[in-house]
């Protein structure tokens, strides 16, 4: 199964991220972490982060605007290992 690690900048907080994961706010959620979000489609924004290092792919571009360096876990999953401070 393959799997990547994504780190949490504030703390260092590793957590796992597995194939069956469809995106990063249920990484979150898969490990407790609280994390703001409204419409998990990337229309609102509203969990918008920066992405520290890393990359990330996009099932379907995003509907609200982001600036460089921003991702939306709510639709998007890491290329590999990612840092995202939020």
């Amino acid at each position: 199964m393959s799997q990547s690690t994504v780190t949490l900048s504030a703390n260092g907080k590793r957590l796992a991220c597995l194939a069956g994961h469809k995106n990063l706010l249920e990484v979150f959620e898969h490990h407790d972490v609280q994390v703001e979000y409204q419409c998990r489609e990337g229309y609102c924004g509203s969990c918008r982060m920066r992405l520290v290092s890393g990359e990330v792919t996009y099932s379907e571009k995003p509907l609200a605007f982001l600036l460089e360096g921003d991702v939306l876990p709510c639709c998007c999953l890491p290329v590999g290992d990612v840092e995202l401070e939020f």
